[in-house]
């Protein structure tokens, strides 16, 4: 079985998606993350801040970090080999890497990703030409009742 390692710059928590500023990237990574596990792919991640030791103990993490440095994470080994550094996997990485067919029709976590109560999906950028948002939310004017009788 192949296993893929994700070695993460130092994040606040295990999977990054918390506070009140979440990065984008981590919250799409962290649901195709989730999708690989429960489609059976090994996939461990680490923490710099929480666990050093797991960096500090694998050569190539070790080695990688002594040439490019922590502002290069994340990194990406497939059964102990780099094969991605400087950007999350995407879920078709994962899938290729792990031997799965991703459907054709499924959304990505991107197309789904929500930043927080009351925001917008993040495939939908409300700076559009048509300005549909302002249209959204600019009041109808009001009808007066007719009275019959």
């Amino acid at each position: 079985m192949t296993t893929i390692q994700i070695f993460d710059p130092a994040l606040c928590c295990s999977s990054g998606v918390c506070g009140t500023d979440v990065d984008q990237n981590l919250v799409n990574f962290s649901a195709d993350a989730d999708w690989a596990r429960q489609n059976g792919v090994q996939l461990e991640r680490f923490n710099l801040a929480q666990q050093p030791m797991a960096f500090a103990e694998n050569a190539p993490v070790k080695a990688f970090l002594e040439r490019a440095g922590q502002e290069a994470l994340p990194l990406t080994l497939v059964d102990g080999q780099v094969v991605l550094a400087g950007r999350y996997p995407s879920r078709a990485d994962l899938a290729r890497w792990a031997g799965l067919a991703v459907p054709a029709a499924a959304p990505s976590a991107s197309s789904l990703a929500i930043s927080g109560p009351g925001s917008l999906p993040a495939s939908v950028s409300p700076n559009r030409s048509c300005n549909w948002l302002a249209r959204m939310i600019t009041p109808m004017p009001a009808v007066k009742p007719t009275v019959t009788g």
